[in-house]
């Protein structure tokens, strides 16, 4: 499986100057690059037809062969990149003012975008944690990198392919594509569901709760600081309101990161699998709070689910998915569902057999369940499994296996 490494470059006050000459002169020339193809092939850009049309002109602005091939195909990805959001209409329909201005103009670049190297224009001494690398005012030798002890190894040991070199808050970085070998999936003994949400962002079946009330105090104080900024609307306050926003998203991102590694930890050390609910299209399904909306959209579900994903992969760990359907509704005894089983958010109590518990740990019970009998029907012969059995596997449960 591929994994990114970030590693942080240590350059001299000239070495910084000569690194934001080259992303300043790369990112022109994709400028350039993009206005050639948006013009001749519209948003259809090619890598060969391109090549053709402004290798030429790239070299005469002074980039060496390798860096034009790497400005191309960063323009011809970002066009992909474009026509498959169309195609996906993240962008709208056709007449929609978003995809109406995305289609009427070439892409444009930062002047600080990052861009990518091959092994051509850089290379790593990972024995002396230095790099060299090309720029336009000539290659840099020697130039020194840190990062964790755990990255720096995964670095030495299993890179492979390009690397990006990225500037943020006149820091300097290095993100390298890693290919890891991936372990064989065990066959699991049992499974730990997890319910995922907002208040508790993640409970298991186990009973471990990880509450997300710090999170909410953190992102209230973040909303009242956002409020302040925008009702200012200088330009110092905006930018102020972009370092705010990627503050909160990296936060969000750490918290997500822990919750998963917590979770993956735990059912690789006691060989089960890991049972998650299918929460696409969650926020169309629910109804909450006026006050409770900001929360609910923002929150990235979706990403904690991949970190448990691809960390589950990399151990080995089993990951199924499952309908989300009345998990919180649902008594785990006597199998009755109902609305009225959930009094208070926070409270499940069973209307038939009177079976009472924290709802979310309910919840994430039915989760286990559910794979429980999902994975006896993916693994039972297909002589045994009725027709009937499988149009409702089909629709209960989806097998995410590495």
């Amino acid at each position: 499986m591929k994994i990114v490494v970030q590693v942080r470059l240590l350059p001299t006050a000239e070495q910084a100057a000569a690194l934001a000459a080259t992303l300043t002169a790369v990112n022109a020339a994709a400028d350039h690059a993009s206005e050639v193809a948006y013009h001749r092939f519209a948003l259809n850009a090619r890598q060969v037809p391109l090549h053709r049309a402004v290798y030429a002109d790239l070299r005469a602005q002074g980039l060496g062969a390798q860096a034009a091939v790497r400005v191309i195909k960063k323009v011809v990805d970002a066009y992909t990149t474009l026509r498959a959001t169309i195609r996906a209409g993240n962008l709208g329909r056709h007449d929609s003012p978003r995809r109406i201005k995305a289609e009427s103009k070439p892409v444009t670049f930062r002047k600080d975008a990052a861009h990518p190297y091959d092994d051509r224009n850089l290379s790593w001494q990972t024995d002396a944690r230095t790099v060299s690398i090309w720029t336009v005012h000539g290659r840099l030798k020697h130039l020194p990198y840190t990062g964790s002890a755990a990255q720096l190894k995964t670095l030495a040991e299993h890179r492979r392919g390009e690397s990006d070199l990225v500037v943020r808050g006149g820091k300097w970085f290095l993100i390298a594509t890693c290919d890891i070998p991936t372990p064989e999936t065990y066959e699991p003994r049992d499974w730990v569901g997890v319910d995922r949400g907002i208040a508790n962002l993640a409970t298991t079946s186990d009973g471990v709760n990880h509450q997300g009330r710090g999170l909410q105090h953190y992102r209230r104080r973040m909303a009242r600081v956002r409020a302040e900024l925008q009702a200012k609307g200088t330009k110092s306050a905006k930018r102020k309101l972009k370092k705010w926003a990627r503050r909160e998203t990296r936060h969000a991102t750490h918290i997500n990161h822990a919750i998963a590694k917590s979770v993956v930890a735990d059912a690789e050390r006691t060989g089960r699998g890991i049972a998650l609910e299918d929460l696409q299209g969650i926020r169309d399904r629910t109804r909450v709070p006026r006050h409770r909306r900001v929360t609910h959209s923002s929150w990235p579900f979706h990403q904690l689910g991949d970190f448990v994903a691809y960390k589950a992969e990399r151990a080995g760990v089993p990951v199924l998915t499952v309908d989300a359907h009345h998990t919180s509704q649902t008594c785990p005894r006597c199998r009755h569902v109902s609305r009225r089983n959930r009094p208070s958010r926070d409270t499940f109590r069973c209307v038939v057999c009177g079976l009472a518990g924290p709802a979310d740990h309910i919840a994430a019970v039915n989760v286990r369940t559910r794979a429980r009998t999902a994975w006896v029907l993916v693994n039972a012969p297909h002589a045994a499994v009725s027709p009937s059995s499988r149009q409702g596997l089909s629709r209960a449960a989806t097998p995410v296996l590495p």
